[in-house]
């Protein structure tokens, strides 16, 4: 999200995370004033390998309840990101993935991190709007929730039902590019539909 009017439009709808990007060279970068949102929405903040330091000044100074690591951060990272951040803000860690991603590699993120995030490998940190082939997610060795991202646009409705009527444990659904008028400024329009299809 972006644009202070927009954020509020889209906050109509209630979903349970909004996301800021605070990595400069994005599109979507994030630099204005998180408008009053409904409580029930936790702000999350992204970044791509920033500094704990910086990720603590963010949280401090937007009151974001989650943040979303987006780069190659390490798992001593992740557990010195805890211990600055407490329990009370929920860390995310993405893993691109394309065809030769090795599922293994996150079981040493599960201690430092409360989420994970699968998104599509591609040549940018997420926002490529493409989406990878979750039948790999059939290799998914661990408990923790994840959250799924990559392309998801109102055509993956009937895949999205099938992969939550599965065993994963699919904790929520990461939608960006594919729902955006430009970068950073969302159709709330489509996401209504995207919600509404949804529940059916």
């Amino acid at each position: 999200m972006k644009y202070s009017e927009n954020i509020l439009e889209v906050a109509a709808l209630l979903p349970d995370y909004m996301g800021f990007i605070f990595w400069e060279p994005s599109s979507r970068y994030f630099t204005g004033t998180i408008p009053t949102l409904p409580a029930s929405i936790k702000k999350v903040g992204v970044f791509v390998n920033a500094s704990v330091l910086e990720v603590q000044a963010k949280v401090k100074q937007h009151d974001l309840q989650a943040v979303q690591l987006h780069g190659h951060e390490s798992v001593a990272f992740c557990q010195e990101l805890r211990e600055v951040l407490g329990v009370n803000i929920e860390i995310f860690k993405v893993f691109s993935v394309g065809s030769d991603f090795d599922f293994e590699i996150i079981k040493e993120f599960e201690d430092s991190c409360d989420f994970f995030l699968f998104d599509t490998k591609g040549k940018l940190p997420g926002g490529n709007g493409t989406v990878f082939d979750w039948k790999m997610l059939e290799n998914y060795p661990s408990q923790k929730p994840f959250f799924l991202s990559g392309g998801i646009g109102l055509d993956e409705v009937a895949q999205i039902k099938e992969i939550t009527k599965s065993n994963l444990p699919v904790y929520a659904l990461d939608l960006n590019s594919k729902f955006e008028i430009e970068a950073g400024l969302k159709n709330s329009n489509a996401l209504k539909q995207f919600q509404e299809l949804l529940k059916q």
